[in-house]
């Protein structure tokens, strides 16, 4: 099944490189099902691929200009706070099982994966529904409440994709797209920014706990998926942003589907 895993991660690159996020919505299934990897591991390593893979793609989108880095910065830094506190902090001191429901005990495992299927599904509800005039409100704000709604964003995105082990594309485009009125190319660049910084940052917190990381599957997995980074980069030259924007919610709600309907059999 390895080298299936190793086919998949080109896709994982080639989610990031054209739509800026999606990478950890491959790379935690990728780990789970095809390399066979506990959920909770999986969560740690996929903060190190995606994070490592975003940095790279994000230098080519800044050389580009298609990076807001002020925007970028402010969502960032809350974010990087969130991640790091719930992989350091929470994640490790949850119980196992977490809690249950009825007969079925809720592993930790099962739970992270759950609610990254619906966090999955409900973002991307999110961007198949945006119309053009959805980004306006987003414009409407002081420069004050415009600051505090981006820093409060970061906040909650690094929190909650520190949970289940993601980059947050899903979560960080929606947020700059509907809210921050960005465009959805100069999204895709400062989402690569933003995935790369807090995800490292959430792995370096992460391996305080684990007792051994497999270095050699990490590196060839990521350089694999630097691989499909650079072909997704140049795909997306020929994409318009409203297929870019409309492909990543179906793409999101597909798998995001998939994993809620695979861990509720596992109930």
């Amino acid at each position: 099944m390895e080298i299936y895993g190793y086919i998949a991660s080109i896709f994982m690159g080639l989610s990031l490189g054209m739509i800026g996020g999606g990478g950890s919505i491959l790379t935690v299934p990728i780990l789970v099902y095809l390399f066979t990897i506990n959920p909770v591991l999986a969560t740690a390593y996929s903060l190190f691929i995606v994070g490592l893979t975003a940095l790279v793609g994000g230098g080519f989108y800044l050389k580009k200009g298609e990076v807001d880095l002020k925007t970028g910065l402010i969502f960032a830094i809350p974010s990087f706070i969130g991640v790091y506190l719930t992989r350091a902090y929470v994640v490790p001191q949850l119980p196992d099982p977490v809690f249950t429901l009825g007969t079925h005990p809720i592993s930790k495992p099962l739970l992270m994966m759950l609610v990254f299927a619906v966090l999955m599904v409900v973002a991307s509800i999110s961007m198949i529904k945006t119309k053009k005039a959805s980004a306006a409100p987003a414009k409407e704000f002081s420069s004050m409440n415009r600051f505090l709604l981006i820093s409060l964003e970061g906040l909650v995105v690094g929190g909650i994709t520190g949970f289940v082990g993601a980059g947050g594309g899903f979560l960080i485009i929606p947020a700059l797209v509907l809210l921050v009125g960005m465009p959805m190319k100069i999204a895709v660049g400062t989402s690569l920014f933003i995935i790369a910084a807090k995800s490292l940052l959430g792995f370096i917190g992460d391996i305080q706990h684990q007792a051994f990381i497999d270095w050699k599957l990490l590196l060839t997995v990521s350089g694999i998926a630097i691989m499909g980074l650079f072909i997704g980069m140049s795909l997306s030259k020929k994409v318009s942003e409203k297929t870019l924007k409309k492909g990543f919610g179906y793409f999101v709600l597909t798998m995001g589907a998939f994993i809620l309907y695979d861990q509720i059999k596992k109930m």
